[in-house]
């Protein structure tokens, strides 16, 4: 998809909120089930700990906390529309969106679910910026909730560690394309033919081509990266924020180096969270944007890469976002 060029009303980002399971997982403890070490997932992954669901948690519940975060964080909004990007509703039908509005107190709003797989909430961040640019919604709710961590066999030993669950959601509104938070540029693509790299059919019978999923990662994320870049009148060294999707550190690592980005302008939760699918870009932005990591003016670059094939990278100056409404502890149970 060719970069997206302002025309008319753009899209500002005005609130972020996130959500995690409080239950922690660590790989010591997966080592008690699993024949794996602590090192192994470590050197392969760069992952250490994850939330998990309890069963009684479902994704409308993540994405409920979530969305409620952000729109507590930020200036009051009459949210206008709401699209959840998951690859795990909770059910077939119905979608799991018009749930989360209701129990929003937003009953009566278009809401509706986009799935992409990880790419999901870029996808979403697209379709925000087009019902804001067509004047069909001046404020849109995008959040991005998955339980991934349900979908692996039990006992699969490589793809186990790999995921957690989480939510993230992000406040929309009407604005100018020069102000900051508007969101800037972007790149969306999908290739079907790469459909049986990452799938799924059920819970419990996740299949993952690791090595393929692995290069066709840091190649898409890199390329779009770079036309993203570019598009924005941007130079790579012009970046001070990172993005990727977290999906493991060896990719995060190699798509930063690809693009010459430093260690120290990319952010990253991996460790403490793993993959956390549609979620992982507006959690890792809601909780860089707490602890500091992430701060006002910075040019930030959002990429992502999931199950389709699909892709993304989005282009924004971070805005002014008031500390003292920004979420705290991570988006934790509390």
């Amino acid at each position: 998809m060719t970069p997206a060029t302002a025309r008319g009303p753009a899209a500002v980002v005005s609130a972020i909120g996130a959500a995690l399971p409080m239950n922690i997982v660590s790989n010591d403890d997966l080592t008690t089930r699993l024949d794996t070490t602590d090192e192994w997932i470590r050197s392969r992954t760069g992952i250490t700990h994850r939330h998990i669901a309890g069963a009684d948690q479902s994704t409308t519940d993540l994405a409920v906390r979530a969305a409620a975060q952000a729109l507590t964080s930020g200036e009051p909004e009459q949210v206008d529309a709401l699209v959840v990007a998951t690859t795990t509703p909770d059910h077939c039908c119905p979608a799991t969106a018009p749930a989360v509005a209701t129990r929003l107190g937003l009953t009566g709003i278009p809401a509706y679910d986009l799935a992409a797989g990880c790419t999901g909430f870029l996808y979403a961040l697209a379709t925000a910026a087009g019902l804001i640019a067509s004047g069909t919604a001046r404020t849109v709710l995008a959040v991005g909730a998955d339980r991934l961590a349900s979908l692996p066999h039990p006992e699969d030993r490589t793809t186990v560690p790999l995921f957690g669950d989480g939510a993230g959601a992000m406040v929309l509104r009407h604005g100018s394309a020069d102000e900051t938070g508007a969101l800037g540029p972007m790149v969306l693509g999908s290739d079907g033919t790469g459909a049986d790299l990452i799938r799924a059919s059920r819970p419990g019978a996740l299949h993952m081509d690791g090595a393929d999923v692995f290069r066709h990662a840091v190649d898409r994320m890199s390329t779009a990266s770079r036309r993203v870049v570019a598009a924005a009148g941007w130079d790579l060294g012009d970046v001070d924020r990172l993005v990727p999707h977290q999906a493991n550190g060896r990719i995060t690592s190699f798509v930063a180096r690809r693009l010459g980005v430093p260690d120290g302008r990319q952010l990253s939760n991996v460790a403490e969270v793993g993959n956390t699918g549609a979620a992982s870009i507006p959690l890792l932005l809601a909780q860089a944007a707490a602890d500091g990591r992430l701060g006002p003016g910075h040019r930030t670059l959002l990429t992502a890469f999931g199950a389709g094939l699909t892709w993304g990278a989005v282009a924004l100056t971070w805005p002014d976002l008031s500390p003292a409404r920004l979420p705290k502890g991570a988006g934790h149970d509390r």
